[in-house]
């Protein structure tokens, strides 16, 4: 087989060895019988340019774009959909017909359907929601929230200025910016939390947030996916609230992509969920 016969994606990122992307495409790859690969490509930000603009020469159809390239492959691609350009972040690009390389972002698709799975008759416009973080991941859930007819979104952040900037250049009257130190206060009456940041990742310093004044209906979501059950969502569980995990935002995330690549829309299923449980175990 010529290698031109053989479809090429990847993901890129500096560093790029924790990624379970290539895990995943993988387990699609073999599912669906696909003579392709996807592959983890390192590359420093002085590099990025020039291995964009090589994309097609090297017969790649399109990657992933994660940490810290989102945003500046936002001027490297050709096109850059609404989505991409509401949230400010790339995370995908792909060659269209005529060859251009456009940009989009699924985060912020992958973090809503994998809550309207999980969660039975879920809709945004429920009540408040509390967000968690004001980086780039939060973006992607602030618009993808809003976009679904949320009536108001609060976000605190340990650095105030960056949830004001993020609020700023949203420009929604539906959005608050609440201080750190009243971020418990902030619970009251929200129908959904939403942790966007890496507290409570494996290695990283623990989220401190008591849930005392969170309705017990409300559903607590965290988009740390290592460990799976965060002690955010295990103080959540024991208290009653519904949970979600973020490995099925990382799942989700990743259909768009490997269909624009692949030509097949892949499903998520459990075989795929427990086949990367193993790979963080």
């Amino acid at each position: 087989m010529s290698e031109k016969e053989i479809k090429i994606a990847g993901v890129v990122g500096d560093p790029i060895s924790h990624s379970l992307s290539p895990k995943l495409h993988g387990y699609w790859l073999k599912k669906y019988g696909i003579k392709g690969d996807y592959t983890a490509f390192h590359v420093a930000a002085n590099e990025l340019a020039d291995f964009i603009d090589r994309l097609k020469k090297n017969n790649i159809k399109g990657v992933n774009i994660t940490v810290p390239h989102k945003e500046n492959v936002l001027k490297l691609v050709d096109k850059v959909d609404d989505v991409a350009a509401k949230i400010g972040a790339v995370n995908t690009v792909y060659f269209d017909d005529d060859g251009n390389l456009l940009g989009t972002n699924t985060d912020g698709y992958g973090f809503l359907t994998h809550l309207k799975q999980s969660v039975k008759g879920w809709h945004s416009n429920k009540g408040p929601t509390v967000i968690i973080g004001a980086g780039g991941a939060a973006r992607a859930v602030l618009m993808s929230l809003l976009d679904d007819g949320a009536p108001e979104i609060r976000i605190t952040n340990r650095t105030l200025s960056r949830a004001q900037a993020l609020a700023t250049e949203v420009g929604d009257k539906r959005i608050k910016v609440i201080p750190w130190e009243e971020r418990e206060k902030a619970l009251k009456d929200a129908q959904l939390l939403v942790n966007v940041t890496t507290l409570g990742m494996t290695g990283q310093p623990a989220l401190d947030l008591t849930l005392d004044q969170l309705p017990k209906q409300a559903v607590v979501y965290d988009i740390v996916y290592n460990p799976l059950e965060t002690d955010l969502l295990k103080k959540a569980k024991e208290r009653g609230n519904v949970t979600v995990d973020g490995l099925g935002m990382l799942l989700h995330q990743a259909v768009p992509g490997f269909q624009a690549w692949f030509g097949i829309r892949p499903e998520v299923d459990d075989g795929l969920k427990h086949y990367l449980l193993k790979a963080i175990s």
